[in-house]
């Protein structure tokens, strides 16, 4: 009776042990959502499968991140995505830089037109002191930034005619992001404005109440946008940024393991992602002619005509930044306070 009852014991203890080591285990895997606004096929929804595997890979498999595309996660607005991700109803959203100018008038510095010669000093002035505190800067908001990634610079795509200079853009009505320093800059160079969400772009254009937009050249490839317009202009105008961000309490609530395998993927992805775009802007721009588009550079002398309208709006830029101080730190960074 006794070796029955030892016996029994020893097996509750180890089917308590079993249970025990498989509930650590399971109670040890994270899973998270992840929202980017562009189709499966776009540059950041490939750079966002990145950052899920290396994420998953240096948390030793403790972090599951499922992707999902079009915004859908948050109805296609991206104001109410990043409100969302500040609440904590969502875990990750990687949005544009631009977009937070809404809530923080400081992250108008990185739009400012013509401000940056290429990549490489986009890259170097996000990862400066100066622009590392502003993209830290929404933690303010209770979001985390995991993530500093460049796009491409924006080019203008149209249905009437090419934009070689700024008296092309005289009467277009042009859709530009919801954001002042987008329609104080093509305003002042003759566009009529149609601040809109992108989730309404293509419809628009299709219908022909806009006559174009502007947007990194992933955008009208990964859209499909040969559809509806006929021309792309290499004006680079602006430039823009990646922010990867996830709310700050879901953050805090990882081990200090999955905290650094997060920074760990995100900064890798950075140089990966400069790497990536340069390649596959290639292949867009061919993807888009191919379909039907024609493309044209800008001239110097014609560029210098657009970069002598944005030097003409500095000080209202600075209005729009809110803080002199930064947009003259960061005039003097790039170069171009003289």
């Amino acid at each position: 009776m006794k070796k029955s009852i030892i016996v029994l014991s020893v097996i509750c203890l180890s089917l308590i042990n079993l249970l025990g080591c498989r509930g650590k285990s399971s109670s040890g895997v994270v899973t998270m959502n992840l929202s980017v606004p562009d189709p499966v096929d776009s540059y950041i929804h490939k750079a966002a499968v990145e950052f899920v595997q290396r994420v998953k890979e240096y948390s030793d498999n403790t972090i599951n991140i499922n992707i999902s595309a079009n915004g859908s996660l948050y109805g296609g607005d991206s104001s109410a995505g990043i409100k969302q991700l500040s609440s904590g109803a969502l875990d990750i959203v990687i949005l544009a830089t631009s977009l937070y100018g809404s809530f923080n008038p400081n992250f108008n510095i990185i739009s400012v037109p013509f401000l940056y010669d290429n990549q490489q000093q986009l890259v170097d002035y996000l990862n400066s002191d100066i622009g590392d505190s502003l993209m830290q800067s929404v933690s303010n908001m209770n979001i985390s930034c995991v993530g500093k990634w460049t796009r491409s610079f924006r080019k203008i795509t149209s249905s009437k005619s090419p934009i070689n200079s700024p008296d092309d853009l005289k009467g277009m009505v042009l859709r530009v992001p919801n954001n002042s320093l987008y329609v104080l800059y093509f305003s002042a160079a003759g566009a009529t404005c149609t601040p809109m969400n992108f989730s309404e772009v293509y419809n628009a254009l299709q219908l022909r109440t806009l006559d174009g937009q502007e947007n990194p050249i992933d955008v009208p490839f990964s859209n499909k946008f040969w559809e509806v317009q006929k021309y792309i202009s290499g004006t680079d105008h602006m430039a823009d940024a990646w922010l990867v961000g996830i709310n700050s309490k879901k953050f805090e609530s990882l081990t200090q393991a999955q905290k650094e395998a997060i920074l760990r993927a995100g900064e890798e992805v950075q140089q990966w992602n400069v790497e990536f775009i340069e390649k596959e802007d290639k292949t867009g721009l061919e993807v888009l002619t191919e379909n039907g588009m024609i493309y044209n550079e800008i001239s110097s002398q014609n560029r210098q005509k657009f970069i002598d309208i944005a030097k003409g709006l500095y000080s209202d830029f600075s209005t729009l930044v809110g803080d002199a101080d930064l947009f003259n730190k960061t005039i003097e960074f790039c170069g171009k306070n003289k």
